[in-house]
């Protein structure tokens, strides 16, 4: 069992923590107040715990950035102290809105939302994955007819090692889990969400992934 902490109660969040939970995690979702956690107490299961974001980043061993991408940056480095030594999972995307309110232009063009936060967080090994793709399949992704791709992106290899593990956990095989490389490499799997506003306008919010085929 390994202490996971979630930062962002949203759709993201609140699905990674019950798949993980089920797996025999202790698993804490990282809010941003006491009315958040009084709306969300009734739909989650009784043994996810909840906390103010900088007492989960302190007490879990892995941390998880399911925080809105265009503000992940300043609410991380503000926890810089608590995150130290622990790892971090980033799964966001840092975009502006477009006026519909879907995802639009990228917030670091020619770098990465990653990429800033290692930079950020020097004492923490970053790995990004999970970007690419709606937020039901991050825990379900054999209900896609095609097996879809998680990436990994990441400097630490021992900290990848244990992404995949957790990855695992949520329901996906080792033939679908592509590692890329350094932390560089999330540049490129961050601009594949240039596609998704694309994809839910013309189909609505079905289940799909950006994954490679071979």
């Amino acid at each position: 069992m390994t202490s996971i902490g979630i930062l962002g109660a949203g759709r993201v969040g609140t699905n990674l923590a019950g798949k993980l939970s089920a797996a025999g995690h202790r698993v804490t979702l990282g809010v941003r107040n006491s009315e958040e956690t009084a709306a969300l107490a009734a739909g989650i299961a009784p043994q996810i715990a909840f906390a103010d974001q900088r007492t989960t980043a302190r007490t879990a061993d892995i941390v998880i950035n399911a925080t809105p991408g265009d503000t992940s940056l300043g609410r991380l480095a503000g926890l810089r102290t608590e995150l130290s030594g622990k790892l971090l999972v980033d799964v966001s995307n840092a975009t502006r809105d477009a006026d519909d309110g879907l995802p639009g232009d990228l917030c670091y063009p020619g770098s990465s939302l990653a990429e800033q936060l290692q930079a950020a967080l020097p004492d923490t090994p970053v790995v990004k994955t999970l970007n690419t793709m709606l937020f039901m399949v991050m825990t379900a992704p054999e209900t896609l007819s095609t097996p879809p791709t998680a990436y990994l992106s990441g400097d630490d290899q021992n900290a990848k090692k244990t992404v995949t593990g957790l990855l695992g956990d949520l329901g996906w095989q080792p033939a679908w889990i592509q590692d890329l490389g350094g932390i560089t490499t999330a540049r490129a799997t961050e601009a594949m969400i240039l596609v998704v506003p694309h994809i839910l306008r013309r189909h609505g919010f079905e289940p799909f992934a950006v994954s490679l085929a071979r």
